[in-house]
């Protein structure tokens, strides 16, 4: 009786397009939230370049490559996915891109920080739902679309 009137409630949310609403709303919290994390590091990377090299050279240790070409390509990394997640611009492959680099620094730098599973998990979301109705990924869609037709 509960679970039927929990359902029937959640049908008339769903037809109402307040799901839909909420959905959006999500992801953009979502989204600045997680653009906010990489956005901070990318800015204190470039606000004192000397230590992001020591960094990338004595602590980090990322393997394969060269420390001077992880740290710009880490800082490019932070610096410009995180805008595109912001507007909402290729926001799947904006959140894949700062997955990638959470799996490596959880596997390589600093291996079982709880935080890393849970922006994996944040950005998972994105890669799977894309940037929902408030993103340019949308409006785009949209207008490409309509001319088309």
């Amino acid at each position: 009786m509960v679970l039927s009137s929990i359902i029937a409630k959640i049908q008339t949310m769903r037809q109402s397009g307040v799901l839909c609403v909420a959905k959006s709303i999500s992801l953009l919290t979502l989204r600045l939230y997680i653009a906010k994390v990489f956005l901070t590091a990318g800015l204190t990377k470039i606000g004192n370049w000397d230590t992001t090299i020591a960094l990338f050279e004595y602590e980090y240790g990322v393997p394969l490559l060269p420390p001077e070409i992880a740290a710009y390509m880490a800082t490019a990394a932070e610096l410009s996915l995180p805008i595109a997640l912001i507007v909402g611009l290729l926001t799947p492959l904006a959140a894949l891109g700062l997955f990638i680099m959470t799996l490596v620094i959880e596997l390589f730098i600093y291996p079982g920080t709880t935080e890393h599973y849970y922006w994996m998990l944040l950005l998972g979301v994105l890669i799977t739902h894309g940037g929902g109705k408030l993103s340019a990924d949308f409006w785009g869609m949209k207008l490409l679309t309509k001319s088309t037709h």
